[in-house]
């Protein structure tokens, strides 16, 4: 009986804390039921971690039907020079008996070094910059692949891999 009466004490000065301080960080009357809410969600997430949740389980890649168009797209749209084909890898977030599901794109690409000068002085050879992309675009599902609606796609990051440390 002294330990249920304790976790009630200790559930209403919890409470009772995250109250007041939501109300002196945001100035704002708290909602509670909202408060009590997103806690009663995030217990149960946490208990049902790893029963039937696709945050254990990677994505699993997937053929793209339409590479030379998505690297031409990937390839303006990032502004290289040139894209690693045999690197392009695709990803089906969503469910793939959609009609249109979302798609991740990871692909490597690089840049052409500047090798020289025109004022005549000496010529600098440098290695080409390498880059990580990853963008994300709507597909449909067909023939076993995706094939990628180009104009959808978006580059959320570019990841500078190996580039001339001097910028020169």
């Amino acid at each position: 009986m002294k330990f249920i009466l304790i976790i009630i004490f200790f559930t209403v000065f919890f409470e009772a804390g995250l109250i007041s301080s939501y109300t002196i960080i945001t100035a704002q009357p708290p909602d509670v039921g909202k408060l009590v809410g997103m806690q009663v969600d995030e217990l149960i997430s946490l208990l049902n971690f790893g029963s039937n949740s696709n945050f254990l389980t990677p994505p699993s890649t997937i053929k793209v039907n339409n590479p030379d168009d998505v690297v031409a797209a990937l390839k303006s749209q990032g502004g290289l020079d040139g894209i690693n084909l045999n690197s392009l890898l695709a990803s089906i977030i969503g469910n793939s008996k959609d009609k249109e599901v979302p798609v991740n794109i990871t692909l490597m690409g690089y840049k052409d070094a500047i090798s020289g000068n025109s004022s005549g002085g000496q010529i600098v050879i440098s290695p080409n910059e390498s880059y990580s992309l990853t963008a994300s675009a709507k597909g449909t599902v067909k023939n076993g692949g995706v094939t990628i609606d180009v104009t959808t796609i978006q580059i959320t990051s570019t990841r500078k891999l190996y580039g001339n440390v001097n910028g020169t």
